[in-house]
């Protein structure tokens, strides 16, 4: 994986938008998103991971144009929506890439997070974030779940910002910082 400052430059959101700032993995860690590299050959590794973490459920999901056919842009644009949500989100990428961007707090910058093949992501409940694929239009992850699956957006607002996850979280940033 790889992380850098996004550059804010209008245009397809699925273009890499680099800035040329990368932020290092002290940075990323410190907004209290963690990740890491297991190749897709070497799966049981995500057993010991899902073990210490508490992870009891998972399901797969893939993004492609031909799989979401007329509902593609919606779910894309669904996807790339600011937003949080009451749990982590934790995803490992089987196939194809993309970008999960999340807000650095407290400059409200955003990192893009740039996933392919064998990378693990686990963003923290109550981080601002959003996803898009690349230009390869597809990707393929596994996602895990510390309970049932769910996957329910909070999309950023006055009520996000009380949300008891994203309080919880903020004061997490200030302890660890």
């Amino acid at each position: 994986m790889r992380a850098f400052y996004f550059d804010n430059i209008p245009g397809d959101q699925r273009l890499l938008h680099d800035s040329g700032n990368p932020v290092s993995n002290e940075i990323l860690k410190s907004t209290g998103v963690l990740h890491w590299h297991i190749p897709t050959n070497q799966q049981d590794q995500i057993e010991v991971v899902a073990k210490e973490r508490s992870y009891k459920n998972r399901d797969t999901i893939t993004i492609t144009k031909q799989g979401l056919g007329d509902l593609y842009e919606a779910k894309l644009k669904s996807f790339y929506e600011e937003h949080m949500h009451e749990d982590e989100e934790i995803r490992y990428i089987l196939e194809g890439s993309g970008f999960f961007d999340v807000r650095a707090h407290p400059s409200d910058s955003w990192i893009r997070c740039q996933v392919d093949a064998g990378d693990l992501l686990v963003l923290p409940a109550g981080i601002y974030h959003r996803f898009t694929l690349d230009e390869s239009n597809m990707i393929k992850a596994l996602r895990l779940f510390k309970d049932e699956p769910k996957w329910t957006p909070i999309n950023r607002g006055g009520v996000t910002d009380v949300n008891p996850y994203r309080v919880d979280y903020l004061k997490s940033l200030a302890v660890n910082g």
